[in-house]
């Protein structure tokens, strides 16, 4: 229902309250208005100064609308958290044990199978760990067919000597399992060496005037760059040795092959068993660096 204005003063003050919507509705991007008051005490809106009397504008007033902000503009004052940083991953403890000097060499008390301990020379230049054969009868280690043996250089040459697994050895903290040792028996007269197939898992420091040896673990945590948690190194070295003792072998074979002897064929038969062996641990390898994601350039 309409309602008409019935007075001057109720159509005056309707008008005004008209401007001053249209003024708080009017968008900004019309500019600048003006405001001004007559001499009635009437207030007027406009958006062109001309439409002023001059006499009232000096008095006017001008309203600037809101500038507004665009996004790229807007300022973003909110405080954010830092990012998450993992935790570096600790640095693997070192297994400190004593060094016991014999003559020249470095010995250390080391634990065969958790069954039988013995003190071994330490020897970062052998390529197994070597018992002699009285520690292998006390570890029950049997010689029969199907025991692979490599060629061990002696003063008059070489000899194939049986090669076998340990369960486990053990340096203090230190331990590894299925350790690879040969059987041999060493002109001085000690219980063996304490070589790579051990000593190759792990960073050697060897303190000579403290007495102490300092085993460091080398796998480390899984990363990228430490595929199942060892470097390039490791793995490239582990693949090379049984690369480089098959070549070995199979030169070996050739040899034997050639001299058609009775005794020749004895250990021709102890060599293929010897090929075989590493040829499997070479496939088991690289199952464990293919599981790993080991670059197939680390395998060469």
């Amino acid at each position: 229902m309409c309602t008409f204005l019935r007075t001057g003063s109720e159509k005056m003050r309707f008008i005004i309250l008209l401007i001053i919507i249209l003024v708080v509705l009017v968008p900004s991007s019309y500019g600048e208005m003006y405001k001004w008051v007559d001499e009635k005490g009437t207030v007027h809106f406009t958006d062109d100064l001309s439409n002023i009397p001059e006499k009232y504008r000096s008095d006017a007033e001008t309203r600037k609308p809101t500038k507004e902000i665009s996004a790229p503009e807007m300022k973003d004052k909110s405080i954010s958290s830092p990012p998450y940083k993992a935790p570096k991953p600790s640095e693997p403890e070192g297994a400190e044990v004593d060094l016991l000097r014999r003559g020249e060499v470095w010995t250390t008390e080391v634990l065969l199978n958790e069954r039988v301990k013995r003190h071994l020379i330490v020897d970062s230049g052998a390529s197994f760990i070597l018992i002699n054969p009285q520690i292998a009868k006390e570890l029950d280690i049997t010689i029969n067919e199907n025991t692979p043996f490599i060629p061990m250089t002696t003063v008059s040459g070489y000899i194939l000597t049986p090669l076998v697994t340990l369960k486990s050895v053990r340096v203090g903290k230190a331990e590894v399992e299925n350790v690879e040792a040969v059987i041999y028996t060493m002109l001085s007269g000690g219980d063996g060496l304490l070589g790579n197939s051990f000593l190759n898992k792990y960073r050697v420091t060897l303190d000579s005037i403290q007495g102490k040896m300092t085993l460091v673990s080398m796998q480390g945590v899984p990363s990228p760059d430490r595929p199942g948690g060892y470097g390039r190194d490791f793995w490239v070295s582990q693949f090379r040795f049984y690369r480089g003792f098959l070549e070995i072998l199979k030169n070996l074979r050739k040899n034997y092959e050639s001299r058609g002897t009775e005794s020749a064929k004895t250990e021709l038969n102890r060599i293929n068993i010897a090929i075989q062996y590493f040829e499997n641990q070479l496939d088991e390898w690289d199952r464990k660096a293919s599981f790993a994601g080991v670059p197939r350039n680390w395998r060469k």
